[in-house]
């Protein structure tokens, strides 16, 4: 990272290994379960008071993903998630309208609610899954609300994408003209779902020569009645994990909250496992150069980023992450969110070391290559071996002493972050 200390680099690589093999949100684990050099205090002085940013932390990990995911369209997804709190002292810590409608909650829950950024990276075997980005939380009081948040998140690595071909997938929240209009501004495109009753408009009939009067913004409005008659189209689209039947109308209309802007309208409905067809939705793109069924296709991307919010607060303990203050908040949960990535990076990768980590359990057949399978073998290794004693100052490389390069890769090597 860019301005850290070097004598830190290694209290840096510890908490990151540990964070990655923990499965709570608290330092305490991630200090236990490697062989730490340091006494535990330096440790969290170092989250509270160490000279180092997650945001750099976080635009490095996006470098790296770069480097590893080769795709020409990259797919950003933004959503949100609530952690539940007990308590009101911890930060931004506030009721919040838990719209997840989950029948062992109630209505309104306390607790912090966090804006993610995340990349979703195809996987083989047609798998899609989220790598975590960057993520804030909302505070308590101020005017610093999601879609601010959301802005903030892009604003922040922008600058990485530049000259590549962006789509960022929002759910029906972040479908704002405020929000809309900044991403284009950038040079991103956004699909997303909006309310069935949005109001579309065709494109207007070109004015006369001579005609009296200024030109019309929009033509007529699309209504129920003049949706029904538009051509429809049943297919079968690669979806969710599943191949699933899928029926749509679509069309090129101008949106009345986007200020006419030309777009992308796809009124589509699944058919369910009873073969019976769901209620109708209506996705939007701003790339009005996608057929429907890539606007589908896309959106349909969207959801892994719950399955990342579902293992990161489950299986890396980001619901147990606890600190006195917001900042020192961000820097561990970021570090949580590097290590989560990192070893999803290795499962992309899926080579036969990886597929090696995987092999501990001998008396199962077929192995899945998955994160946590990763992190297990991860675990049989890092828990015996003294991390600090791994960095190489002189080179900035992380690897074994008096390593020679005989039985690794050199891709296997670990950068400093």
């Amino acid at each position: 990272m860019e301005n850290t200390p070097p004598r830190s680099v290694g209290t840096f690589i510890e908490l990151l290994i540990g964070a990655m093999l923990t499965s709570t949100g608290f330092v305490t684990d991630a200090y236990l379960i490697l062989d730490m050099s340091r006494h535990w205090s330096s440790y969290y002085k170092w989250l509270e008071k160490g000279r180092w940013s997650w945001l750099a932390l976080a635009r490095q990990f996006t470098r790296l993903i770069m480097q590893v995911v080769e795709e020409d369209v990259i797919h950003l997804a933004i959503d949100d998630t609530l952690t539940l709190r007990a308590s009101k002292k911890a930060p931004a810590s506030q009721v919040h309208h838990q719209h997840g409608n989950k029948p062992n909650l109630s209505q309104y829950v306390q607790g912090q609610c966090w804006v993610s950024l995340a990349w979703v990276a195809k996987f083989k075997g047609k798998r899609h899954v989220a790598l975590p980005l960057l993520t804030r939380l909302i505070p308590s009081v101020g005017n610093t609300g999601k879609l601010v948040a959301a802005n903030t998140l892009i604003r922040a690595i922008y600058q990485l994408f530049e000259g590549k071909t962006v789509r960022v997938l929002v759910d029906s929240w972040y479908m704002r003209r405020v929000f809309i209009e900044s991403m284009l501004q950038r040079g991103f495109h956004v699909i997303g779902q909006i309310r069935i009753d949005t109001r579309l408009y065709d494109e207007p009939v070109k004015k006369r020569k001579r005609q009296r009067g200024r030109p019309r913004k929009y033509g007529g409005k699309y209504t129920p009645k003049l949706i029904a008659h538009l051509k429809r189209t049943v297919v079968t689209l690669p979806l969710y994990g599943k191949e699933q039947v899928v029926r749509f109308r679509s069309k090129l209309v101008k949106a009345r909250f986007l200020n006419g802007l030309l777009v992308r309208a796809v009124w589509c409905e699944f058919k369910s496992d009873h073969g019976q067809w769901k209620r109708a939705s209506l996705l939007l793109s701003t790339d009005t150069s996608l057929s429907p069924e890539q606007v589908i296709e896309s959106y349909g991307k969207r959801w892994s980023i719950e399955s990342m919010f579902n293992q990161l607060k489950l299986s890396w303990g980001m619901k147990e992450a606890w600190q006195q203050t917001r900042q020192t908040l961000h820097r561990w949960v970021h570090l949580t969110m590097v290590g989560y990535g990192l070893v999803q990076l290795l499962g992309y990768l899926n080579t036969a070391k990886v597929q090696a980590l995987c092999r501990h359990s001998p008396w199962r057949r077929e192995t899945p290559t998955t994160a946590g399978q990763i992190r297990k073998g991860l675990l049989m290794i890092f828990r015996h071996v003294n991390v600090r004693a791994w960095w190489n100052g002189k080179c900035k490389k992380f690897e074994p002493p008096n390593w020679r390069g005989s039985d690794y890769v050199e891709s296997n090597t670990l950068n400093t972050v």
